[in-house]
């Protein structure tokens, strides 16, 4: 897949025709301060909404509604002639469209994927109208709050992973020879999403997709914060008294599920993931 990597200043044909051919087909994850931002805007509770319109525990938008473009379904929240129907609480990856972002060496990096400009396919009109800044584009986007949100939950799929690690690496797990935990971290960055959520469990994965936060909605980073203070209490509260080999390793492997499913929601790639953090693993004793 070639990849076209993105000044701040250069100028694209960035201004929306509002065709809505983006809102066919696509695939459209979203972190869980997003889901709150999606429920406010449709003015139901955050697990209505993810009942209703999401997938894998909350963590996708479902593209469930009529046919349309290349005959592909439509999202969940496209409504015909009137387009999104909660824009105002939209999520990063319909605020990038057709951009991407990534992040290396802690440097954003805006992108689009193939040299081709990817809005001419679907919007071709779009050549005719305003050219705009990669950086005009996301101010008048507004995404600069749902990029702290991705950022923020970043860090916190990695103090996810710590715990993992703790329970594999301080606990003597590890030393005991102990090889089916890293086994079963690799397997699971190849699980299909639905079978890696089924594994977690409703009750860490209502954790992670609806913790219970009442304030700081409009604030993301103090949003996540909190978040993540709650999954930590819930981890030193469910594992505070393990003690054999067999409970660290469920509950390194549960934890390290957490961590690959919530990169999922951030867009990493779990199989990526999974390899880098058993590497690491690796690297201070562990086996496989």
């Amino acid at each position: 897949m070639i990849i076209t990597k993105l000044n701040i200043d250069d100028k694209l044909p960035l201004t929306c025709s509002r065709a809505g051919a983006c809102c066919f087909g696509n695939l459209v994850l979203i972190n869980p301060w997003e889901l709150v931002c999606l429920a406010r805007e449709k003015k139901i509770t955050p697990r209505e909404f993810r009942d209703l319109y999401c997938e894998y525990g909350g963590i996708r938008l479902r593209f469930n509604g009529k046919t349309g473009w290349k005959g592909k379904h439509a999202c969940s929240q496209y409504i015909d002639n009137l387009g999104c129907s909660v824009y105002l609480g939209r999520p990063l990856a319909c605020r990038l469209y057709p951009l991407g972002r990534q992040i290396q060496s802690e440097t954003v990096q805006y992108i689009h994927q193939s040299e081709k400009f990817p809005c001419f396919e679907g919007c071709p009109e779009v050549a005719k109208l305003p050219y705009l800044s990669v950086g005009e584009y996301l101010i008048g986007q507004m995404t600069s709050q749902f990029e702290k949100a991705q950022d923020a939950y970043l860090e916190m799929m990695q103090s996810i992973a710590d715990i993992a690690f703790m329970l594999l690496l301080d606990t003597g797990l590890a030393e005991s020879g102990d090889k089916k935990t890293l086994q079963l971290w690799r397997k699971m960055g190849s699980e299909l999403p639905e079978v890696l959520a089924n594994r977690i469990g409703c009750e860490w994965l209502d954790l992670l997709t609806l913790p219970e936060i009442s304030d700081d909605t409009e604030d993301p980073v103090s949003f996540v914060q909190k978040h993540n203070n709650l999954i930590q209490s819930k981890a030193q509260e469910k594992f505070e008294a393990l003690q054999s080999e067999k409970e660290y390793h469920h509950a390194s492997v549960l934890m390290m599920g957490l961590a690959l499913h919530l990169g999922r929601a951030l867009g990493t790639d779990p199989k990526i993931l999974s390899e880098h953090w058993i590497n690491i693993a690796k690297s201070h004793g562990a086996l496989e």
